[in-house]
């Protein structure tokens, strides 16, 4: 139950409860349980062993291996059922679904598994770092330096904020990703978030587990101190004096320690943070822009039908009349705003909008509907002031199910995918480049805004400024809130001003020290027109990308392989000498 009530803690961090600080002290019972049945014990192998450390390896699975399934695969998923499931509560929103035809107890069901499918492939994060934490541990816990017992929990910090780190990272290259640790502090810890910019979401991922793991170590430690009290009194009496007594890992000395050094990293990082956070933007005049939003508030469940199309093309198209009257440099629209294929067909001279766009001459970026190698694609077109097409962008992280089929070769005969379209969607490459009439934008649509990498990419291929477009119906606020912490990540990571426009909210501005500077309303019909700035600094995530994740991994491996390594080779080289050479002939 403390693994569960762990990650409902963490669930709590983001919207709509927001307490980020929960999130420095979460995930320790779950340190604690596996910590505790992983291998890495207190008891040190002996030095005197005449047996070489690969014979010296051995696999302690704990107690029993019912022990080592509840500790290192059941109380992480637990954990993650807690975190990922209430965070991502939001999706029971999609019912009901009878709007496309579905029965109320069918829309249910898809609801409900939709829940339980994303909260288990969230909580796979965890099990997946108990199970790698393990196995390291019992392929070189003969290796820990038994001499130095006090440094051992710090190497076991290391190598566990390095595990977490690359999980994570390899499921942010996964089709669904939304619940990183990062996403935990944003948008309120603006310090620790600017972290992003040293090494993206891992540094803030990072700074949050090795806290945790300092936490837990401390913990333990006491713990293990108090057992050895109680269970051996008489030996405490008869240690050495005070000042000759080892600093042993379950000493006071040693939960203290671990205690200062958690509060220490706590500060240094947040301190190092606000440090970043307190340098001036340094924006340039010559480099402004007037953008304006257009936020429909146009219904899915209307939306694909005849009503929802001539609502789509009045609001919008009156939306950017009046924000063209305003005197705007462009006009943003969002995800699917017209959600049918127009665009490089003849119905492009007759659209209303399009027609606007040559009557005002303002640009315009508009999310629709396009048409690649016989399939539709989720894209953001910019129109010129002449009407043509300036550049386009075209989804790459299409949502499963909803705008295709996985394996649809297998599935695609028996899975029905929670759209009208009836074929799935080509997805875009990742070295697009979105360029528009004031400019080379970083764009993003949907729930693309969770990786961080797309973003990186572009900004590293010269993107000034980020435009997200998105379709958060049927979503609730809670989602929405969300939604936008991940721009808020995005802008900081990359130093870059973020317009954000929505069909139903949160649309919203954001600057590159990740501060809001205006939200919409959720479920509204409005416009808003709001001045941003073309940056081309490139911090060193955008530089150099996740170099710190390399770094954790490096250290990490150099840690456990020389302690194996260099008695290996001692030991090969003493068999060679002593081995009897042959005669020569």
């Amino acid at each position: 139950m403390v693994a569960l009530l762990g990650g409902l803690a963490m669930g709590c961090t983001v919207a709509p409860v927001n307490a980020w600080w929960l999130a420095w002290v979460a995930l320790a019972p779950l340190w604690v349980v596996v910590r505790g049945n992983s291998g890495w014990g207190d008891r040190a192998s002996s030095s005197d062993s005449p047996q070489s450390p690969l014979v010296k390896r051995t696999f302690r699975w704990g107690d029993s291996r019912q022990d080592f399934f509840a500790n290192c695969a059941l109380l992480p998923i637990l954990w993650g059922i807690g975190y990922h499931g209430l965070a991502l509560s939001w999706i029971v929103d999609l019912h009901p679904l009878t709007w496309m035809g579905i029965p109320w107890l069918g829309s249910v069901a898809i609801a409900l598994f939709a829940w339980v499918f994303i909260t288990l492939w969230g909580a796979a994060i965890p099990l997946v770092w108990s199970l790698g934490f393990s196995l390291i541990a019992c392929l070189f816990r003969p290796t820990l330096p038994s001499a130095h017992p006090p440094t051992r929990p710090l190497f076991l910090i290391l190598t566990g904020t390095a595990l977490w780190c690359a999980t994570e990272t390899l499921w942010s290259h996964s089709p669904l990703y939304w619940t990183s640790l990062a996403l935990t502090q944003s948008p309120h810890n603006l310090p620790i978030l600017h972290l992003g910019q040293l090494s993206g979401p891992t540094a803030v991922t990072a700074a949050i587990v090795a806290v945790n793991g300092l936490l837990a170590e401390s913990f333990l430690a006491w713990r293990t101190r108090s057992q050895r009290v109680s269970a051996e009194p008489e030996r405490n009496s008869q240690s050495a004096p005070h000042g000759n007594r080892p600093l042993l890992p379950g000493s006071p000395s040693s939960a203290s320690r671990y205690l200062a050094l958690a509060l220490a990293l706590l500060a240094a990082t947040h301190l190092g943070g606000w440090v970043l956070l307190r340098q001036p933007l340094a924006d340039q005049d010559n480099q402004a822009l007037t953008v304006g939003l257009v936020q429909g508030n146009v219904p899915t469940r209307i939306k694909l039908f005849e009503t929802g199309e001539r609502l789509a093309l009045e609001r919008y198209t009156q939306g950017y009349n009046a924000l063209a009257d305003a005197g705007v440099d462009l006009v943003v629209m969002p995800e699917g705003a017209f959600p049918w294929v127009w665009v490089g067909t003849a119905q492009q001279a007759r659209h209303p909008l399009y027609q606007a766009v040559l009557a005002r001459g303002v640009p315009a970026i508009v999310g629709t509907v396009g048409w690649q190698e016989r399939r539709m694609t989720q894209s953001l077109f910019a129109l010129a002031p002449n009407g043509e097409i300036a550049g386009h962008y075209d989804k790459v992280k299409l949502v499963p199910l909803g705008e295709y089929i996985p394996f649809e070769e297998v599935l695609g005969r028996v899975v029905g995918r929670l759209s009208l379209i009836q074929d799935s969607m080509h997805p875009g490459h990742l070295e697009q480049r979105f360029d528009t009439p004031v400019g080379r934008a970083i764009a993003a649509i949907c729930y693309e805004s969770a990786f961080s990498y797309l973003f990186r990419q572009q900004a590293a291929a010269g993107g000034e400024f980020i435009l997200t477009a998105s379709n958060n119906d049927p979503y609730p606020r809670r989602m929405m809130l969300q939604h936008h912490a991940q721009d808020v990540m995005r802008a900081i990571e990359s130093d870059r001003w973020a317009v954000r426009v929505t069909n139903t909210g949160l649309s919203g501005i954001v600057n590159p020290h990740g501060e809001t500077v205006w939200l919409s309303g959720d479920q509204t019909l409005e416009t808003h027109a709001a001045s941003i700035y073309r940056r081309q600094s490139k911090t060193p995530y955008v530089r150099w990308g996740d170099w710190l994740l390399v770094l954790l991994a490096g250290l990490s491996a150099i840690r456990e392989a020389i302690p194996t390594g260099i008695p290996l080779i001692a030991s090969w080289l003493r068999r060679s000498r002593n081995s009897p050479k042959s005669p020569p002939s």
